[in-house]
């Protein structure tokens, strides 16, 4: 009889300290006080775009002696939200001759920029500023790759006027002739640098 009473009472004490535990973690589940606040915004990222709407590098000439110049002009026009830090320049010939293999007696290159629209005349073409130039690229070999442009404006909605000349130097000997090359020109825009916004 008395081992039946002290397994009762563990049994009620068992009962009473599980209801304890209960209530205890009641009473930290429903006394907790709370409060939030939010906000929100839009994050949108723009665009980088350098475009070519007026060009003409795409007219070639022939038959060049040593000592003549080729004028070609060229629009680069901004036409993204973001602006650029800076453009490059990359000529590479997709048919090569000594005309673009031989920096010294080859093809040499310049490019100005006018602050107007250069008027144009011919062909052959030839170019005059109404405004004032500046040079964008000082005279060299013909082919390179990323090579520096300055003056340039690179405001997103603005337009560079160029002016792309093209020597044939007119030291050129005669295993320069009877040669034919194809000059590919490529503009390449890098972003501005990073800025608080």
């Amino acid at each position: 009889m008395r081992r039946k009473l002290l397994h009762a009472r563990k049994l009620l004490l068992s009962i009473a300290a599980l209801g304890a535990a209960a209530s205890i973690a009641g009473l930290g589940t429903f006394a907790t006080f709370t409060t939030s606040t939010s906000a929100s915004h839009t994050i949108a990222s723009g665009t980088l775009s350098l475009t070519a709407p007026v060009s003409r590098l795409g007219t070639g000439a022939s038959p060049i002696a040593p000592g003549d110049t080729m004028q070609r002009a060229i629009d680069l026009s901004y036409s993204g939200s973001i602006s650029l830090g800076s453009a490059t320049l990359t000529t590479n010939a997709t048919s090569s001759s000594l005309l673009d293999s031989d920096a010294t007696n080859g093809l040499q290159i310049a490019i100005d920029k006018c602050s107007a629209a250069w008027t144009e005349s011919g062909p052959p073409y030839t170019y005059t500023c109404g405004g004032s130039t500046s040079t964008v690229l000082s005279s060299r070999a013909v082919i390179g790759s990323n090579i520096a442009l300055s003056n340039l404006t690179l405001t997103a909605g603005a337009t560079d006027h160029l002016r792309v000349t093209v020597t044939f130097p007119s030291g050129a000997g005669n295993t320069l002739q009877n040669q034919s090359s194809t000059v590919n020109y490529t503009f390449t825009g890098n972003q501005r640098a990073g800025t608080d916004q």
